[in-house]
């Protein structure tokens, strides 16, 4: 009993300092955005840039997805409770895919207003080339973006935290849309007012860029959503450790998912009939151990224990 108590002491203290780190990378990353939209917007308006005002909008969205992140990182760490039996690590993944679905929204809205900048080029009408101002500021977008992008992506993948990775690449994909923005913007300034559509032009192409990463964060979501099932690889991982129990043999019925962070794994397996159920009870736990120590404390894992036929081989 007291074992018992101690793990999930030790499980509370885990889980708050995970939250904890969470809280402090994204608040880190929040005040970049909220700094850089404040001046991107400043440089697009008064460098007369919709390259630069369509950067500006991206690291607003930035800064809205990383209050969501800290509202969903703080429910997906509660403990399960009468209402939700495998814990809230759904959240987190939910809280991912509104991320991905703000960054669509924004690339969509970045490429209209790109598309409907190029048309009026084209239809005659002389667009105002930018100022100096949005120059400087896509150079300190990119410069501060990327050193966002590679704090948040370090500790994501140390906390194991899917909406904290999925939020580093919102900071690497104003970036890399900082990248287009001060090409465009260079290329108008420097080339004259014959060339100021290299401005929309930019923003188009940051779009493109933007929608991409969106569908490539969205769609591991939607995945985990529908139960899709783990990966061949970790499941073969699975049955290779399972079978390789003496005793153990047959491996079937094995069904898994992802919740959050944690792993779901039920499967059925056979044992020799005459085996004592408390013989069998101990094997199950040694085996569940192992999975867990492969996998994870959290990973919740269901054995089911059938007869072996007759001269079945273990």
């Amino acid at each position: 009993m007291y074992f018992t108590w101690k793990l999930s002491q030790m499980k509370a203290i885990v889980d708050k300092e995970r939250e904890q780190s969470i809280y402090k990378v994204t608040l880190a990353g929040s005040f970049i955005n909220f700094v850089l939209l404040l001046f991107k917007f400043t440089a697009g308006f008064i460098g007369n840039s919709a390259a630069m005002v369509a950067d500006a909008v991206h690291s607003l969205s930035d800064f809205l997805t990383d209050i969501i992140v800290f509202v969903f990182v703080r429910v997906s760490n509660r403990p399960k409770d009468k209402c939700h039996d495998y814990g809230h690590g759904k959240f987190e993944t939910f809280a991912t895919l509104l991320i991905g679905i703000a960054l669509l929204l924004v690339g969509l809205g970045i490429a209209w207003t790109g598309a409907t900048a190029i048309i009026s080029v084209i239809r005659g009408t002389t667009l105002a080339g930018p100022g100096m101002i949005a120059l400087i500021a896509a150079g300190l977008s990119i410069v501060l973006k990327e050193a966002a992008y590679q704090y948040t992506v370090i500790y994501g993948r140390k906390l194991k935290s899917d909406a904290l990775i999925a939020n580093a690449w919102h900071h690497r994909s104003d970036a890399f849309s900082s990248i287009a923005t001060i090409v465009g913007i260079s290329g108008a300034i420097l080339l004259g007012d014959k060339w100021t559509i290299l401005d929309p032009l930019a923003a188009l192409f940051v779009s493109f860029f933007i929608i991409k990463i969106a569908f490539k964060l969205m769609k591991p979501c939607i995945d985990e959503l529908m139960e899709k099932s783990l990966p061949d690889d970790v499941e073969n991982e699975i049955i290779a450790l399972v079978e390789s129990f003496e005793g153990v043999s047959n491996l079937h019925n094995l069904f898994t998912r992802k919740m959050g962070n944690i792993y779901a794994i039920e499967f059925h397996i056979r044992m020799d009939g005459k085996t004592s159920l408390t013989q069998a009870h101990a094997k199950m736990t040694e085996i569940e151990q192992h999975i867990r120590e492969l996998y994870g404390q959290e990973t919740h894992v269901i054995i089911h224990t059938e007869p072996a036929k007759p001269n079945a081989a273990f």
